[in-house]
Order: structure tokens, then sequence, then C-alpha cells
């Protein structure tokens, strides 16, 4: 296996990181060629100067001069501004593999210039396919760039269906740990802390998308990217709770028999295993012990105080830009909630009222989300100051 040129796009996020304790691990196998990162200045230098990279950008414009003075003495050249994180990973010669491990909508745009360039994509970032799943797709058919998932529930999957037929496919079943708030009634939720929703039993994630587990909307952008992924219509999807998060996901087929992935709940897990294009690379680190985990459950999601998992069905029902509207919305209220300017089920709100204002497109283009976009973070922001009843 020849030595793979990444762009690493999000490297200061949680993704990020460990996509580049992968390349470490692997010195021969991958070279991070260009990293991008959002404002996280400090990181961001400490990873161009382990890493050498051809290029380093910055979102952020006002970290700039300080990266330049910096990084321009190692040879890296350095950029900042979003146009410069869209087009990164296409702006230098011979990087083959774009990593897109950004959070919410900033994926969008540099996951369609990689696919309009020919490159391999490892996905992190679910959301390009939440927003634009049907523009992205029709994209990569007129493409020679692949799909490879890092979430762990889609890495899963792809992994039970490697050597099957699509036709064989009963049911995909995407496990979800159930978050921090599993055992909590509605009446409990109205009063839990940023602390609290931060609290995942599991898994060590970011922020947001901690957020995101702890609604379970999470679960519902897992639903709608596995019907982009895998070309499975939404009826053939379903959530399973399962606290262990050790099965990450599973296939039932049309003979009744399942296949399932278990590991432990590590996310170089399924880093590893896109990086590797399915090739199996071999680690020191930790695998699972079967005998620590012998007892596994299984519950059906509570629709009724997770209400927000009923918005894969709806989005992929309704179409158009409604997954759209769902994703800025959430973007907008988590943020806010991160922020303590809104209780916690204040996000279900400010997601429905967005639903409730933005008009609805049927078949938009890339311009029609942009502007979808902007127009529900507008709107979304307005009501966090707005009573919550």
């Amino acid at each position: 296996m020849r030595q793979k040129q990444l762009a690493v796009i999000g490297s200061t996020g949680s993704i990020g990181v460990q996509t580049l304790d992968i390349v470490s691990e692997y010195p021969e196998l991958f070279r991070a060629s260009v990293l991008a990162g959002g404002s996280n200045v400090d990181l961001l230098e400490k990873q161009a100067i382990a890493h050498r990279p051809d290029k380093v950008v910055i979102a952020d414009e006002s970290g700039y001069t300080r990266l330049r003075d910096s990084l321009t003495p190692l040879g890296i050249t350095v950029e900042a501004g979003s146009k410069a994180v869209a087009e990164a990973a296409v702006s230098v010669p011979g990087v083959d593999t774009a990593v897109i491990a950004t959070v919410g909508y900033s994926g969008l745009e540099p996951t369609l210039k990689a696919i309009e360039h020919n490159k391999a994509i490892a996905l992190a970032n679910k959301e390009t396919l939440v927003v634009a799943g049907e523009l992205v797709t029709g994209c990569l058919a007129k493409s020679e760039s692949t799909i490879m998932p890092i979430d762990s529930e889609h890495s899963a999957i792809y992994q039970s269906l490697v050597g099957e037929s699509h036709d064989s496919i009963r049911r995909l079943l995407i496990t979800a740990s159930g978050g921090p708030f599993r055992d909590k009634s509605v009446k409990e939720m109205e009063h839990v802390t940023v602390k609290d929703a931060l609290a995942h039993p599991n898994w060590s994630m970011g922020a947001k998308i901690t957020i995101d587990s702890a609604t379970m909307l999470n679960k519902a952008f897992e639903i709608i990217e596995a019907r982009w992924l895998f070309d499975v219509p939404a009826d053939k999807i379903n959530a399973v709770v399962h606290p262990q998060s050790i099965i990450h996901s599973m296939v039932e087929f049309v003979d009744g028999s399942i296949k399932a992935q278990l590991g432990l709940p590590d996310m170089r897990l399924p880093i590893r295993y896109a990086l590797g294009c399915a090739h199996r690379l071999p680690t020191k680190r930790k695998g699972l012990t079967i005998a620590d985990y012998a007892k596994l459950e299984f519950f059906e999601p509570d629709f009724e105080k997770f209400p927000l998992l009923k918005l894969a069905y709806y989005s992929l029902e309704k179409g158009g830009n409604v997954a759209c509207v769902v994703n800025a919305a959430n973007e907008i209220a988590v943020a806010a909630f991160l922020k303590g300017e809104i209780p916690f089920l204040d996000i279900r709100r400010i997601i429905d009222k967005s639903l409730e204002a933005m008009p609805f497109i049927s078949s938009p283009t890339y311009e029609d989300y942009v502007a979808t976009n902007a127009e529900t973070r507008k709107y979304a922001a307005s009501l966090i100051s707005k009573p919550t009843h």
C-alpha cells in the first residue's frame, strides 16, 4: 500500500485529532499534506510543526498572521478564510484523499470540491449527506470519487455489507447509546445543564455532536446519512438503543440472519478502516475483550421522549430542503444551549418553529441549499431571545 497524501479538513476537532493519531501510527502509509482548522490557532500550529504539511489553512482569518509568521519559515504555505478551507483538499498537487472531519454544514462545500476533483473521501461529517444527500450522490455518480464513512455506525454497516448483494438487505439497524438522558423523563430533562448534556456515558466527542446525541437528533441524522450512503429507503432503516456501544450497527438480511460489527467505543477504529480503504491495519491498541461485555442490551427508542428522532423519517419523506432547515436550526439552537442562552428542550422548539417558517423547495440546487442554510440560521437566531412558551 503506497503512502497516501491526506488533506485533513477539520484537523483541530475531535475526529481530526484522532485522524492525525492514525497518521502518526502509520507514517509509512499516510502523510498529512494539508491541515485545515477553524479557530484553534494553538493546536493548528502544534499540528503543523509536528506533521510538516505543505499547506495549513485556518477559517478564522484573525489567526492568519500568527500562523504565517510561525510556519512560513518551515516551508509551509498558510492561507485563511472559508473559501481557502473549501478548496484546501484540491489546492495541493498530490493529495489523493480528503478527510472531511468538520462539524455541521461547513463540510458540504469541501466535500463537493473533493468530488469535483475525483478525490477519495473519508467522510466523518454526516451533515454533508443530511443537508444535500441527493445533490452529493448525484455528483458522485459523475465522478471517480468514492466515499468511505468514518461514522462508527456507517462503518459498521459498510463492513457488514462486504460480500453481500444489495437486494439481500432487509433492514439496516443503527445502534444508539441513548445518550446521557436515556433513563430520564421529559420532566427531568427540563432542568438539565450543559454539563449534564456533555456527560456522554460511552463516547468522547466534540461538544456539538455530544449534544446531538443527548437529543438523539444525531441518530436521526445517521438514518438520513445511511439512506444516501447505502441507497436503502427510510422504511428499511431503524434505530435501536444499545447502551453498551459495543455493537456499532447491524444489517438484517432477507434470510433472517443479522451481521454486526463489534468493537470498543473508539473512533480510531473506523478512521483506521476508512483510511485503509477497507484494508485492516494492524495496531497495538487495546481491542475488545468479549468476556468484559457478556451482557449486551437492546431497546426500542422512545420517540415520545426523543421526538427529534422522528425528523429522520419526516425529512426523507418530505425531501427537498427540509433536512437542510433541520440542520441549520439545530446548529443555532445547540450553540445557544452550550452558551446557556436556552434550556435543553428549547432545541426542539427552535427546530419546529424553523420548519414551520422556512419555505419548502422540492428540488433544491446548491445555491438553494446555501440560501436555505443562511435564512434558517437567521430565523433560528431570532428565536433565541423569545419566550419558550
